[in-house]
């Protein structure tokens, strides 16, 4: 059976449904995730695409509105808001995760919390760098987005057992130097340079390979998200599909505009 990279999917019901197991990037854990839920028998209509459309619209549009007034009502506050968001959205990430039930509220409220950390981290780099490079990042993710949708539909590379062991580990390996690299700045500056301000090879290398990571992420959970609707899993998973590609998605901009930081930097 193959695992998934994302661990929201380990929230889908296993067994008569689908197989499914779910990287809660940035921070999660790739491959391991919570107790599945009892799926409910015959408690609704099957899961379709436009399920899953609708659900992922719902989210990422709560995401962008809550980073925009954040962005925009809160002004330099908005900094000082993006760490407590994302402990809380951490939290409610874990709970989502774990949960044995489907939690559309929780969702809904994961959304709009990263929208407000989204929001104070975004005007964070434009009073760094310049004001472009939120539109710039916003461009590059759903430009990722959309050429991954365009690779795992025309079967251009194809989710197989062992490309699908490959994006784990590579994204496993990424968090892990991460995790490293947060340590080792407590006693050496600048850590193991990874994620140095001054955009050093380094860094900048380290960002491309997240983002390739991040990418190849996208084709593995379109692939969930394709056998949850071939093995009618109950609609109201769609929800939990929506949360793993927000995931996903936050992950990816957040790396593309960081990237963005160090090529645009004096």
């Amino acid at each position: 059976m193959r695992t998934s990279s994302n661990p929201a999917f380990k929230s889908l019901p296993k067994g008569g449904h689908a197989n499914f197991n779910y990287g809660q990037p940035p921070g999660g854990s790739f491959g391991a995730g919570g107790q599945a839920p009892t799926a409910p028998k015959q408690a609704g209509r099957p899961l379709t695409i436009d399920d899953v459309v609708t659900k992922t619209a719902t989210t990422l549009a709560i995401t962008i509105g809550t980073a925009a007034a954040t962005y925009f009502v809160a002004g330099p506050q908005a900094i000082a808001l993006a760490l407590p968001a994302a402990l809380v959205g951490f939290v409610l990430a874990l709970v989502n995760i774990f949960k044995k039930k489907v939690s559309p509220a929780l969702v809904i409220a994961y959304s709009a919390v990263e929208g407000v950390f989204l929001g104070g981290i975004s005007y964070m780099f434009a009073s760094m760098v310049n004001p472009g490079i939120i539109m710039q990042a916003l461009a590059g993710t759903m430009g990722v987005f959309a050429a991954m949708l365009v690779v795992y539909k025309t079967g251009a590379i194809r989710v197989t057992p062992k490309l699908t062991k490959w994006i784990i580990g590579a994204a496993a390996g990424a968090f892990t130097l991460m995790l490293i690299n947060l340590v080792a700045g407590f006693f050496v500056e600048g850590g193991l340079g990874i994620r140095d301000s001054d955009g050093g090879p380094l860094a900048i290398g380290f960002s491309l390979l997240c983002i390739g990571i991040a990418a190849f992420v996208f084709l593995l959970d379109f692939d969930e998200a394709d056998r949850a609707i071939k093995n009618g899993v109950d609609a109201q998973y769609s929800w939990y599909i929506a949360f793993s590609l927000m995931v996903t998605l936050i992950w990816l901009y957040l790396e593309i505009l960081r990237l963005l930081s160090y090529l645009q930097n004096d």
